[in-house]
């Protein structure tokens, strides 16, 4: 089975688009060479200077495995606002991959950061692994940050992620399914977020292309 990216295509938003076989073709019990049901779990640990800390004292706590690392090469602007985009948008994806590894397409960490469709298409995207006893394992890095903050308390969001060197690995046995990096090891997302009245940057709708030119190295 191949991994199940995070992602759809740039037309579909992630509702419609989180199956088994988004990344590629491949059989649901793991048996060909792809990278298994999804995108992300497990404990990206970030490797980013560039996240802030929010004041907003009551979110989630977010523990993940040690086997899985982020890079978010995402520098601070100095703008308050545009990092704390930055920091949300980080918090949002490790929070997606706590539900993964506590096996909950419910879990409430990532539901803090995320709503409407796109709480509703990553809650199916992450009882896609649930459904396969899987999560990932491995480094993800995020790069090519560009945010675009508006006045009225919205924001877009869209940056690149290199998934060359995460895989998936399935619970029982602890078994890795790895793939060679392609094209499609690269994948660009657009995010429109707004800030709720605790002050969170939450996604509403997410978007993405695999194999995006712009994210090729």
């Amino acid at each position: 089975m191949n991994r199940v990216c995070r992602v759809v295509t740039a037309t579909v938003t992630v509702a419609a688009a989180l199956t088994l076989s988004a990344c590629g073709s491949g059989n649901s019990d793991g048996s060909s060479d792809g990278k298994g049901p999804g995108a992300d779990t497990g404990a990206r640990k970030s490797a980013s200077p560039s996240a802030v800390e929010s004041a907003v004292t009551d979110r989630p706590e977010i523990e993940l495995p040690s086997d899985l690392s982020y890079t978010f090469e995402w520098p601070k602007s100095g703008d308050k606002e545009r990092d704390a985009v930055l920091s949300d948008g980080a918090q949002s994806v490790k929070a997606v991959d706590l539900a993964i590894a506590h096996q909950d397409a419910l879990d409430k960490p990532y539901l803090f950061y995320y709503e409407g469709e796109a709480a509703a298409g990553t809650e199916q995207f992450i009882q896609r692994y649930v459904d396969n006893k899987a999560r990932t394992t491995g480094a993800y890095r995020f790069y090519d940050p560009k945010v675009n903050v508006r006045g009225d308390g919205t924001a877009s969001f869209s940056y690149c992620e290199d998934q060359g060197k995460a895989f998936v690995m399935y619970l029982k046995g602890k078994r890795i399914k790895k793939t060679e990096v392609t094209a499609d090891s690269y994948v660009a997302y657009q995010t429109s977020l707004k800030k709720n009245d605790k002050g969170v940057w939450v996604i509403h709708d997410i978007t993405s292309q695999r194999g995006s030119a712009a994210c090729q190295p």
